[in-house]
């Protein structure tokens, strides 16, 4: 199926730009849609990488045997953290011959630990996520928490073999790469951990006793994962008031649905239950970071949480907007948002729910969850 992407790259002639996005996301078929007679150069071709990262200066050679009209749009390169000493080349490339280029990426540690040039302001930054709710057509909520809404695995009818080919294949070998560990072992273990930490606050100490490293390794380990593009650390919120709040405790999720699942082994069949609860909220979360892209909004999306164990899933902003994820709603379960409400008094408080009814109970809007997601990426939440 093809899929209607809602990240728009409208670029001034000369202009350059980064595009991020986990392996999978769809980014080469964006360009390929997008810029369909650019010059495309992919660097999982290992003989282009091979030759290029002994000699970069082969890339300017390259492109002077090509026409003007080629060269008058832009050039694209693929995986450029495969060899990141091309960007010194292509930095000399957009300002000798004022070339412009979109260099895609699915990691951003090798190119940090390198400290390599980032092109010094010149180029924009986009980044591509996972197929969002308002990208498929006949949404199936099931379907894409089993699946996932990787745009290759999503409508695939053997999807768990492709969910396991891509944890197997790129995530545990290709990311142990990218991490140049030397205890390859001790970070295989680390990733079969992360279904029982998923979704919950971390204890370091605890994960770092089931690996058999120290805790600073296991920290090392989930900026790997974040560089990588393939999970958020999300930070508590807190603000100076009466009730103690965990501070500096954070969660850890995946960036998709569907490789949870294959991960924490988990297979849903019905709207109910606890790991519906706990994939329902994980989904949500995924759309709040895909519409804050997308719209090119930069707040923060955090949780809070006070010790006694009051609870709101996702604070926006600084604490300008409340978002509790529920399956269905009881009285019972507004007593977070209603506490959030009494200490910082958000412009809007929302609970999320996979039921069908819209109500309005103490200044908290209860919305299904597509009403949500509809004013979610029309810009109408914050």
């Amino acid at each position: 199926m093809s899929y209607q992407r809602q990240l728009i790259m409208d670029l001034p002639r000369g202009q350059s730009a980064f595009l991020w996005g986990a392996r999978q996301t769809g980014k080469s078929t964006l360009l390929r849609q997008k810029f369909p007679e650019s010059f495309h150069l992919d660097l999982l071709n290992s003989d282009d990488a091979l030759s290029l990262g002994a000699r970069p200066a082969r890339l300017g050679e390259r492109l002077a045997r090509m026409s003007p009209g080629i060269l008058g749009r832009p050039i694209i390169i693929d995986e450029i953290q495969k060899v990141p000493s091309l960007l010194d080349e292509v930095h000399r490339l957009i300002e000798s011959r004022g070339l412009s280029f979109i260099l895609c990426g699915s990691s951003t540690r090798r190119l940090r630990r390198a400290r390599v040039n980032l092109l010094g302001g010149r180029a924009w930054r986009f980044d591509l996520f996972p197929l969002s709710w308002r990208e498929i057509p006949e949404f199936d909520l099931l379907q894409a928490l089993n699946r996932g809404m990787l745009p290759s695995i999503y409508d695939q009818p053997h999807y768990r073999r492709s969910l396991a080919a891509y944890v197997r294949d790129y995530l545990t070998e290709e990311i142990v790469n990218e991490a140049a560990t030397r205890n390859a072992s001790a970070f295989v273990r680390f990733f079969e951990s992360l279904r029982f930490c998923h979704g919950e606050l971390l204890n370091y100490a605890s994960i770092s006793r089931d690996c058999a490293v120290d805790a600073k390794t296991v920290k090392t380990y989930f900026d790997i994962l974040e560089d990588s593009l393939v999970g958020y650390r999300i930070q508590p919120f807190h603000r100076k008031s009466g009730r103690q709040s965990i501070t500096s405790t954070p969660k850890f999720y995946l960036f998709d649905t569907g490789v949870a699942c294959q991960i924490c082994g988990s297979s849903l069949d019905h709207q109910t239950g606890a790991e519906f609860g706990r994939a329902f909220e994980h989904f949500i979360l995924l759309e709040l970071i895909a519409a804050r892209g997308y719209r090119e909004q930069d707040h923060s999306i955090r949780f809070w949480r006070t010790k006694s164990g009051l609870e709101v899933d996702f604070i926006l902003g600084d604490g300008e907007v409340a978002v509790e994820v529920k399956t269905r709603v009881r009285h019972r379960d507004l007593r977070g948002m209603r506490a959030f409400i009494g200490e910082f008094s958000p412009r809007s408080a929302y609970i999320v729910s996979a039921e069908q009814d819209h109500r309005r109970i103490d200044g908290i809007d209860i919305l299904p969850y597509g009403d949500f997601l509809r004013l979610l990426h029309d810009g109408d939440v914050i």
